[in-house]
């Protein structure tokens, strides 16, 4: 069992985030039709992917299912060296992967923006290698970019949030071109849906979801 993590929501983070993002969605949808996207991992041409780590993917997963305009999201592991990893070598720290998700997503309906913000609300970026109790290279905040228009995106929130001092320490996000993605064991996918009884669940991911579910009420998809 993972350990127990609950990571508290900045308001003044929220709003950074939110005011960053009005200002921003304009030009992403201007530059998006340009844009090369890698769409090996999506289902057809009208979908692309993003790809992040942001600790416990069991978490991360959960909360990104919820917004509207993501169709799926897959576990996995990248980042590293070791080929067709497993998870049990992946939690020694030794294979070099993060445990990540692809995150397929329909951007006439949600834009990079947008999962780029969620993705900081969705975990703490200051905490290098580890999220809470969770420790290792494997529970790393990461940004695995797909293609130049993503890394751009990427790099201009770190920048802004760091310049506006949106946290206390400095944002330790790794940001690296998009690689090999092994997709984790199938008791790995939709885990919070098929183990909610757990102790893991209740304790973490469920506190985690409600507070991602009040910040984005308006993104959500229909219950």
């Amino acid at each position: 069992m993972k350990s127990q993590q609950i990571i508290p929501y900045s308001s003044r983070i929220l709003f950074f985030l939110l005011f960053t993002l009005s200002i921003s969605c304009a030009q992403t949808k201007s530059n998006s039709d340009s844009s090369t996207m890698d769409r090996s991992a999506a289902t057809d041409l009208t979908t692309d992917t993003a790809t992040f780590a942001a600790g416990c993917f069991w978490c991360v997963e959960e909360q990104f299912k919820q917004l509207e305009g993501v169709s799926a999201v897959i576990s996995g592991y990248t980042g590293g060296h070791v080929r067709n990893p497993s998870y049990k070598q992946v939690t020694t720290g030794r294979t070099g992967h993060a445990e990540a998700c692809n995150i397929i997503y329909d951007p006439a309906q949600i834009s990079y923006d947008e999962l780029l913000a969620a993705f900081f609300v969705a975990h703490d970026p200051t905490q290098l290698n580890r999220q809470g109790a969770d420790v290792g290279t494997q529970y790393r905040s990461a940004i695995f970019f797909h293609n130049e228009h993503q890394k751009k995106l990427a790099d201009y929130y770190i920048k802004q949030l760091n310049d506006e001092g949106a946290y206390e320490k400095k944002i330790v996000t790794e940001i690296s071109p998009y690689s090999k993605f092994y997709i984790a064991e199938d008791y790995h996918q939709d885990y919070y849906t098929n183990n909610m009884d757990e102790a893991y669940c209740q304790m973490v991911i469920k506190p985690k979801l409600e507070k991602f579910r009040k910040v984005f009420k308006g993104k959500l998809k229909q219950q």
